[in-house]
């Protein structure tokens, strides 16, 4: 029969066995912290308020209640995580540049292996509040959190598989308080991950621009050249038949000629353009080499410009618009050619760079949840 152990050896072993309980208890969150002291990742990435929209953006946080601190907070870390990619190089962040007002200065983007797609990545600027719900250049996706499950299953971009995605994320112990925080329990799926990537993104904004000031009625915001060209923009030139409201886009999708090579002889003249645009997904003809119209905000951070970065500076653009587009058998009957001297080009172009804003700002987080 064992002897009884003495009174201080027993109390020595409850306390042994309490540090374990209460080491087995701790939350993943905690690993790699001091105790009682956050992670290094979320101190540099904390909760924060929604903020408020700048003058001019559309943006109402009341009209997307899906958008919630916790889930911005969480989706911060998933657009800049390069571990949702296939090979672990690219994420989000690498075609939709911080620096570059949420797109990019190269003509298209650049995916894993260093696989070139055939489209330069849209701004996100102000994008959850649209005028129609529609995103990518082509309108295949219906929501932003749509939108953000695209790449990650592009061969060319992330190249991975929603259900890998999933499986990777949920491996990191480190995520799985912040996604209890979100949703109310630590479960991941790609629905939940699409999510909050989608409100982080609906997190950058833009407003407060020196033409915003202007039509707020501080006359003194534009200069004399950006006033001209505000009258151009809004008359003769007619830019807002489709650079319209305070996103300074339509939402709909219009052919420019942009990609139209012409066909051969006989052929069909669809296969005079690369790429078909908005025909792709719904195989009307009437929407044949046409492209959603994107924001102008900002548009001075991310040349070159257009879906397949064609042209390469403002002027070239303008110098398109004015020529009357490129000549194809399904051109918008919005485009037609205008006479303008190279000084109203100059002033069209001192608006545009009236149009760079604040409020999408910002930069990676130095750690991630791990």
């Amino acid at each position: 029969m064992a002897r009884p152990l003495p009174p201080a050896a027993t109390a020595a072993l409850a306390c042994v066995g309490a540090l374990l309980l209460a080491c087995s208890a701790a939350p993943p969150s905690r690993a790699g912290a001091a105790p009682g002291a956050p992670p290094p990742w979320e101190r540099d990435n904390p909760v924060r308020a929604l903020p408020t929209p700048p003058l001019g953006s559309p943006a109402d946080f009341a009209a997307v209640p899906w958008v919630t601190p916790q889930k911005v907070r969480l989706g911060r870390w998933l657009f800049f995580d390069a571990r949702l990619s296939a090979d672990g190089t690219v994420s989000c962040a690498s075609c939709h540049e911080p620096d570059h007002a949420f797109s990019e200065l190269e003509p298209v983007s650049t995916g894993i292996r260093g696989q070139k797609g055939s489209r330069k990545a849209p701004p996100i600027l102000n994008a959850a509040w649209p005028v129609y719900p529609v995103f990518f250049w082509d309108g295949r996706a219906a929501s932003l959190a749509e939108q953000a499950k695209g790449p990650m299953v592009n061969p060319i971009e992330m190249g991975n598989t929603h259900e890998n995605v999933v499986a990777t994320v949920a491996a990191v112990a480190g995520y799985r308080p912040y996604f209890a925080e979100a949703f109310g329990d630590p479960g991941v799926d790609i629905d939940r991950i699409a999510e909050a990537i989608a409100a982080y993104e609906a997190t950058r904004l833009s407003g407060n621009a020196a033409a915003d000031r202007f039509d707020a009625g501080d006359a003194s915001a534009l200069s004399p050249a950006a006033r001209r060209g505000r009258e151009l923009f809004f008359g003769r030139a007619a830019c807002n038949q489709c650079h319209l409201g305070p996103g300074y886009s339509d939402g709909k999708f219009h052919n420019l000629g942009v990609g139209w090579k012409g066909h051969a002889r006989g052929s069909p003249p669809e296969l005079g353009f690369a790429d078909p645009g908005r025909f792709k997904v719904t195989r009307n003809p009437e929407d044949m080499g046409a492209f959603k119209t994107p924001t102008l905000r900002d548009c001075t951070k991310r040349a070159p410009f257009m879906h397949d970065g064609s042209s390469r500076t403002l002027r070239e653009v303008m110098e398109l618009y004015f020529r009357g587009g490129e000549e194809n058998p399904w051109l918008s009957e919005k485009i037609r050619r205008v006479g303008f001297g190279r000084g109203e080009i100059d002033d069209l172009i001192a608006f545009m760079e009236a149009l760079d804003g604040e409020g999408w700002q910002d930069e990676a987080p130095r750690a991630f949840p791990r």
